[in-house]
């Protein structure tokens, strides 16, 4: 999809990603995972990552478990939620599938290729909303929904994200 500039005729392709989470739990906790972003961001996150051309979003999200976790998934099920938001002063859109992993095995290990995931943690659910308090709306809402079994009857969380600044967004559930 292309749309025009507002800087005369130049057209933007919008970028599109469709990105893989996996909510891991045992015991009462939840896995997650601690992000090094550009400029110095650092979130929390479940595991998972943008799937790759060619995969199928469960081969995506096993990968993308297994190199920032060490764990191998043997069964998923799912989705047990979507999110859906549109950043249109950025160019982008996001399409999260988020899936329970219902049996692994493995130790926490982490070997992201892309540098990104720095720690693993097993949180417990009591402590989630305070770790992820001040994340992105999107990414926070949810889970913590999800957790608390808040989830849209049809399964999506929508926002949309105004602003090209990472600190002062403006984020709305639609």
């Amino acid at each position: 999809m292309s749309r025009r500039s507002m800087h005369g005729w130049q057209t933007l392709d919008v970028r599109r990603w469709t990105v893989g989470g996996g909510v891991i739990l045992d015991a009462g906790r939840v896995l997650m995972v601690h992000n090094h972003r550009k400029g110095g961001r650092t979130d929390w996150s479940t595991p998972g990552g943008v799937i790759d051309e060619g995969e199928t979003v469960l081969q995506g999200l096993t990968r993308e478990v297994a190199e920032e976790t060490g764990l191998s998934i043997k069964d998923w099920i799912g989705p047990v939620y979507t999110v859906a938001a549109i950043a249109p002063d950025m160019d982008w859109t996001l399409r999260v599938e988020v899936h329970l992993a219902t049996s692994y095995h493995g130790q926490l290990h982490i070997d992201d290729p892309d540098g990104i995931v720095q720690a693993a943690d097993w949180i417990p659910k009591e402590d989630l909303a305070d770790l992820l308090d001040g994340q992105q709306l999107w990414l926070r809402e949810p889970l913590l929904g999800y957790l608390n079994d808040e989830v849209p009857k049809d399964g999506e969380f929508r926002y949309r994200i105004l602003g090209t600044n990472i600190s002062d967004l403006h984020v709305e559930r639609t």
